[in-house]
């Protein structure tokens, strides 16, 4: 057979973006091109045959070519952590190149944990803390911001594939997402407002596994407390089609009285390649969650009889109970080689019953959203210059009542429903309109600037028939987020850089209610500014990776939820935070011969986050620490391989907690040691791994989570301490066959 043209176009298997100068050679002619801008290339070649695709920061890869056209996803060498482009970025650039801290927790140290929880990893990046009482209780700070929230994630924006999974005023959840459909998450630190709207804290981006291979396979875990998980994926790809999906249910009894937990959830992520320059993403996900709930303990118990529940909270049997769906589908569209676009529109539900020993809530939530961005390549006095510019909207419609429990009425544990005690209906909504342009100024000085506006606003409807009506609506005062970056190349792949950013975060619709259940229109929105500094830099033929950054961010208008009852907050603005800290990273890796390789990490940080002017009822607590974050972390790691064989171990050293914001109480410091043993191969198309692990070796009692200004109502102590697990083991099988 003559030879013929080969046409075909090379793309990140993890973003989907073009790749561009990948040497694509054919052994048999000795014949090699380089893919273009748009990660296309064209080469002569009897058809079938084989092509080798390679590029620096890319795993090599083969494959036998049997049509003319062809699509190659390559995927980014794991050590190769300074050239991943950040995805999430307006204008996407590699860790070492953007002008701001991000961390980069990839599906490889994902499972180097057991794999029941997801956000137990975020641990490792530097900066963000991770509160962890249950596998439902979890509350996650980066840079202290949201600390003194109670007992949830907020001020702290996230995506999932795009969509936006924090509700329109700001609340996060994302222990229900199981860590086996992760490919990587993208850890933005300190106010990034300008690109993802209303979050002072930061911004989580994750991104799912995508399936480009026809294959099944099905993994089964089990660990102490009785802890299992099953699950099960397929993924297919036929011409321009491609698709994945996973299926997993978790059980555990838990450590603890009352903390039995079972999810069951489906996700599938589906790619049509429409034409070389459309294309098309479909993400659906759908989990059922009923949790029971230990809740916090006071001192006595958290030092004595830890495996408690709080008493009341057993009594009643408490426990949540949801169904969440979230789906959206997505457009990129490449108008030329300097323009494109990328929209999605989502749509995310949950409704959930929760019986608590105050009361019985029960809600429902549904939202609907879009957001459209455009790049454009161009120029700027003889310079290359980017802009991206584009809108986030969401509509968020949202159902709550309460009921009376009469748990105290039964002769066994148990909740019982009694009279309706309140029905609202809320109408949430926000706008953001988002520009950003980027200016290579010269080979090694770069610069960035964009800003945000948005708008937010609530309308609250009391259905509730009594003597008290807190219907009403209210809107936020426009908010203008400003943000400037520069990146300046020091030394060849040693990078300083310097940004200011401004960040906001909106009230709940209930911390906006007086405790006469009144809309405070004297709110005002938290906001704050972060100055930043840092270095990132490549070592010894980028075997080695550094980073240090120091940060200040100086929080005003402080929101401070002041708790009035069982289950009633008041919003108040109490005045002035500041967030100093320093925060670093190292990695470093070698393959010492085609047996051996090591990976050696170490992240860490230091912070002084104190409120710089805080009167509260009174109390002037100016000066103070604030309470709920570590004064310090310390989380080495070592990674040893040879051939099929992996051996992992980490260190985590936490400081001591302030617990209140008088400073009157402290946690003890605490350290936690985890190991893990792994083992992978395969038989023809079979694919297998085992590993076995433990964690907290030394059988460490700390608090794992806390709730910040616990107050003890009716003369009893404040239980401010969620127990961490003691000594635990897992063990992990999977296989997966390619057809």
């Amino acid at each position: 057979m003559a030879a013929q043209f080969i046409n075909g176009q090379v793309v990140s298997a993890e973003t989907g973006q073009p790749v561009e100068n990948v040497r694509v050679f054919h052994a048999q002619s000795n014949l090699q091109v380089f893919t273009n801008t748009e990660g296309e290339f064209e080469i002569r070649a009897e058809i079938p045959t084989k092509l080798q695709f390679s590029l620096l920061g890319y795993t090599s890869y083969s494959e036998t070519v049997t049509a003319e056209k062809v699509k190659i996803r390559l995927q980014p060498e794991i050590g190769q952590l300074s050239e991943v482009l950040i995805q999430a970025a307006n204008i996407p650039k590699s860790v070492r190149e953007l002008p701001a801290s991000v961390s980069l927790i990839r599906s490889a140290e994902l499972s180097k944990t057991d794999n029941f929880n997801l956000v137990q990893s975020f641990n490792k990046a530097s900066g963000v803390f991770v509160n962890q009482g249950a596998l439902n209780t979890n509350k996650i700070t980066i840079r202290g911001i949201g600390a003194r929230s109670q007992y949830s994630t907020n001020r702290i924006k996230a995506y999932l594939n795009g969509i936006p999974v924090t509700t329109a005023e700001g609340e996060l959840t994302l222990d229900d997402l199981d860590p086996e459909i992760i490919e990587k998450v993208e850890i933005f630190k300190g106010p990034v407002s300008s690109v993802f709207g209303a979050g002072l804290g930061g911004a989580i981006n994750l991104y799912t596994k995508y399936s480009f291979e026809n294959s099944a396979g099905v993994q089964f875990d089990y660990g102490s407390f009785h802890t299992r998980k099953m699950g099960a994926r397929a993924g297919f790809s036929e011409n321009d089609l491609s698709g994945t999906i996973f299926l997993t249910n978790l059980n555990s009894d838990g450590w603890r009285q009352n903390s039995a937990y079972e999810r069951s959830s489906f996700n599938g992520n589906f790619q049509l390649d429409h034409t070389e320059k459309t294309h098309w993403n479909l993400f659906i996900s759908a989990t059922n969650l009923k949790a029971y709930i230990p809740s916090s303990l006071n001192l006595e118990d958290f030092q004595n009889a830890p495996e408690k529940a709080a008493f009341t909270w057993r009594q009643a049997a408490g426990y949540e109970h949801y169904n969440r769906q979230i789906a959206g589908i997505s457009l990129s569209h490449s108008f030329s080689e300097k323009f494109s676009n990328l929209s999605s529109v989502f749509f995310t539900a949950r409704n959930a019953y929760e019986p608590r020993p105050f009361n019985i809530l029960d809600e429902n939530r549904q939202s609907l959203g879009v957001r459209t961005k455009f790049n454009y390549e161009s120029s700027f006095l003889e310079r290359q210059a980017s802009l991206s510019f584009g809108t986030e909207a969401m509509r968020e419609w949202y159902e709550t009542g309460t009921f009376q429990n009469l748990y105290e009425e039964q002769q066994a544990n148990g909740s019982l429903e009694g009279e309706r005690l309140s029905l609202n209906n809320q109408h949430r909504q926000y706008l953001n309109l988002f520009a950003q342009a980027n200016w290579i100024i010269t080979e090694k000085f770069q610069a960035e600037a964009g800003a945000s506006l948005n708008f937010t606003g609530y309308e609250l409807i009391d259905d509730f028939d009594d003597s008290v009506d807190q219907s009403g609506k209210y809107n936020f005062s426009p908010v203008v987020s400003p943000r400037l970056g520069i990146s300046y190349e020091l030394f060849e792949e040693k990078n300083l850089y310097a940004s200011a950013s401004h960040g906001f975060s909106t009230p709940s619709v209930a911390e906006t209610l007086t405790p006469e259940g009144l809309i405070n229109t004297d709110l005002k929105t938290e906001t704050g500014w972060n100055y930043e500094i840092g270095f990132k830099g490549n070592w010894f033929q980028k075997k080695l990776y550094t980073e240090l950054n120091l940060y200040s961010i100086q929080v005003r208008n402080l929101l401070v939820a002041r708790r009035v009852d069982n289950d009633q907050y008041v919003g108040v603005n109490a005045g002035k935070a500041d967030h100093n800290g320093v925060e670093f990273t190292s990695v470093y890796q070698e393959n010492m011969d085609e047996n051996w390789h090591i990976q050696l990490r170490i992240t860490g940080n230091l912070t002084d986050y104190h409120f710089d002017r805080f009167v509260d009822l009174g109390e002037n607590y100016s000066g103070n620490e604030l309470p709920g974050v570590p004064e310090y972390s310390l989380i080495p790691s070592a990674e040893v391989g040879f051939k099929n064989f992996g051996f992992y171990l980490n260190y985590q050293a936490f400081g001591r907690m302030a617990l209140n914001d008088a400073n009157a109480v402290y946690t003890e410091a605490y350290q936690l040691l985890n190991s893990q043993l792994r083992y992978s191969n395969n038989l023809g198309k079979l694919d297998y791994s085992l590993k076995v692990g433990a964690n907290n070796l030394f059988d460490e009692a700390y608090a794992a989570s806390v709730v910040t200004n616990a107050v003890g109502f009716g003369g009893a102590s404040p239980r401010f301490y969620y127990p961490g697990n003691p000594r635990n083991y897992y063990g992990s099988i999977s296989v997966k066959y390619q057809f």
